[in-house]
Parts: C-alpha cells; sequence; structure tokens
C-alpha cells in the first residue's frame, strides 16, 4: 500500500470537511429551515474563521453568498491545517519510536 503524503492527507480531508459542510448548510437551509440538530457541531471550522479570522477584516454585514464562500474557505483550509499539521505529528512520533 502507498504511503500518501501529508500534504494529500490534508486535502483529502479539507476537501471532505468542505463537502459535509456545504451539504450540512443545504440541508440546514432548505429542510430544516434554520434549525438542524448539530448544524453547528458540522460547521464549526467555518464559523471559528468567520468569527475570528474575517469579522475583524469585514466588520460591516457582508451579503449571503461572499459570507457562504469565506466559511468554506475556513471549513476547508482549518481542517486541512490541522490534518495536515496532526498527520506531520503522528509521522514525526512514529519514526521517533521507531528508532
Amino acid at each position: 500500500m502507498k504511503k500518501f503524503s501529508s500534504m494529500a492527507v490534508a486535502l483529502i480531508l479539507g476537501s471532505v470537511a468542505l463537502l459535509v459542510g456545504l451539504l450540512a448548510f443545504f440541508i440546514n437551509w432548505n429542510v430544516y429551515g434554520g434549525g438542524m440538530p448539530g448544524y453547528n457541531a458540522l460547521l464549526l471550522p467555518g464559523n471559528m474563521s468567520l468569527v475570528y479570522v474575517w469579522h475583524p477584516i469585514f466588520t460591516e454585514e457582508i451579503d449571503f453568498w461572499p459570507k457562504l464562500a469565506l466559511q468554506s474557505f475556513g471549513q476547508f483550509g482549518i481542517v486541512a491545517l490541522a490534518s495536515g499539521v496532526g498527520t506531520k505529528l503522528i509521522r514525526w512520533a512514529l519514526q521517533l519510536r521507531a528508532q
């Protein structure tokens, strides 16, 4: 079995998180009308980026589509960054243990 690089793992997990976030957003918007259980947990990385990264830059209210794009970018970016760093740390720890 071929080992994936840390970058590949990060991109795959970031893409999965983006798809899960967009699907949760779509279901919350169209099916539940804004009250889907677990919505905040599924979109936690995207919501964190909106509050702590984008809100200080864009202090005024922005339209729906740019806000969705920023949330999606944050959802992908935070999960990809965290999984990339986590993969690197796990591989580093396994190498130290093998020595």
